[in-house]
């Protein structure tokens, strides 16, 4: 098994600005990478199953200037004017295709279960692993919020999405987790046809209805 590596300058700057324990924030950290590294292990098809949904997206992708350069200044128009509407808009977003979008909302829903099950993870070990773990958690969650300009760049770069990912990928782990605990959460990891869609990521009822049927015919 390959040895776990992170960065370190990065991991020290986050600590600090966090003004957080060091240990503690450094242990959470390794829990959710762990955890990632486990995710990929223990479910021999999920990372062929990522690199098939990038490859469709890569295949199908203009790289035509004209029609980038164009899709770009529109891109950019519609982001600026969605700004004061609290519009989730990304220039991300509207440089795909219709059917790049597909494909792209089926990776964001994989990467949402990823880091939601990841952060739900880091957040289970509680106080008697991480004595400090509500705390760091607390600070973590207002640093991913972002404020003033960050908000504003984070938005035209699709970083938002990046954001939305941990905390509705928490909250369908949750939510599963409430209704038919751990093994039955684990279905996720059954095929690539268990795997939460998109909509099921945000409305988790709609997932367990369709992996746990056995619940409604009761």
């Amino acid at each position: 098994m390959a040895d776990l590596l992170l960065v370190a300058p990065n991991i020290v700057a986050i600590e600090r600005e966090l003004d957080v324990d060091p240990a503690d924030f450094r242990l959470w950290v390794c829990l959710h990478e762990e955890t990632h590294r486990v995710q990929f292990t223990a479910v021999p098809w999920l990372r062929s199953y990522l690199n098939d949904q990038i490859a469709q997206i890569v295949d199908s992708a203009e790289l035509d200037p004209t029609i980038v350069a164009q899709m770009l200044r529109e891109a950019i128009k519609r982001v600026i004017e969605g700004l004061g509407h609290n519009e989730e808009i990304s220039i991300i977003d509207l440089v795909q295709t219709p059917a790049q979008r597909e494909t792209v909302e089926r990776v964001t829903a994989v990467m949402s279960l990823l880091e939601g099950h990841a952060d739900v993870v880091m957040d289970s070990v509680g106080p008697e692993v991480i004595p400090t773990v509500e705390h760091i958690r607390a600070k973590f969650t207002v640093r991913r919020q972002g404020q003033g300009l960050d908000k504003i760049i984070r938005k035209l770069l699709g970083l938002d999405a990046k954001m939305r990912q941990y905390r509705d990928g928490a909250s369908f782990c949750r939510a599963v987790l409430a209704e038919v605990g751990m093994a039955g959460l684990n279905r996720v990891w059954t095929s690539p046809e268990t795997l939460p869609t998109a909509a099921e990521i945000v409305d988790p009822k709609l997932w367990l209805a369709r992996v746990h049927h056995e619940l409604t015919a009761s």
